[in-house]
């Protein structure tokens, strides 16, 4: 798997612990920042007082995301520690990391359009399914556990196509309960989430050159070499 051979090759390497212990951070921090997004969004928290710290915490995402670029970029091409395939992987995780805080910036956006959800049935428990979902990943990442990996990329996919039937219920006219737009929107920012999870959870199960499989819908994946669409064992 894209991540197999790292620890062979670099046994217990202080570069890769810490790149690790900031992905971990980086994960944490998109954990906190889409709680208060939705915490805005069902009427918990302040939306004047949670923007600020949304923000600011999106702020350490970045800048996560930059340190470890920087220390790829240096070690790949100064030292020669790490080599094109681990910086490829590491490239690849932290974007993903960051744009799931990027979407819970537009889940906040939405609350500060006056967008509320917290009359609409379902939605706390959304929420902490997928904070749980971001706990889990960094977990499951950190462990590399295959088994657990594959259990939730099959969760995962089975929360896109909820997200999508919600949305094209909301489309058809089948829902015509109020703030239909904003739950739409909400449907497909927090399906980006997942879905950009699922490919850091990629890494754990899938080769090099399947990463970010996940990020496409499942009738969509195509087979390699004539194979089904599931994740090698």
């Amino acid at each position: 798997m894209a991540f197999s051979f790292l620890r062979r090759v670099a046994g217990s390497d202080d570069r890769l612990d810490h790149i690790e212990e900031v992905i971990a951070e980086m994960l944490a921090h998109d954990h906190d920042a889409f709680l208060l997004a939705m915490g805005a969004l069902l009427g918990t928290d302040d939306v004047a007082e949670a923007g600020p710290r949304v923000l600011a915490i999106d702020r350490k995402v970045n800048q996560g995301e930059r340190s470890i670029r920087r220390e790829l970029v240096v070690h790949a091409s100064v030292v020669g520690a790490l080599d094109t395939p681990a910086l490829l992987v590491y490239m690849s995780i932290v974007k993903d990391i960051e744009r799931v805080g990027d979407y819970a910036k537009n889940l906040l956006d939405l609350a500060r359009d006056g967008a509320r959800l917290d009359a609409h049935a379902n939605w706390a428990t959304l929420r902490d399914e997928i904070a749980a979902y971001l706990t889990a990943t960094s977990e499951v990442f950190a462990a590399r556990d295959n088994s657990r990996a594959r259990s939730m990329l099959a969760e995962g996919d089975a929360l896109l196509d909820r997200f999508d039937a919600q949305v094209s219920a909301l489309v058809r006219g089948d829902d015509e309960d109020s703030e239909s737009v904003a739950r739409a929107l909400a449907l497909r920012y927090l399906k980006r989430i997942v879905a950009h999870l699922m490919n850091v959870l990629s890494s754990v199960v899938m080769p090099l050159d399947r990463l970010d499989y996940f990020d496409e819908d499942p009738e969509d994946r195509e087979p390699e070499h004539g194979q089904d669409s599931r994740p090698r064992r």
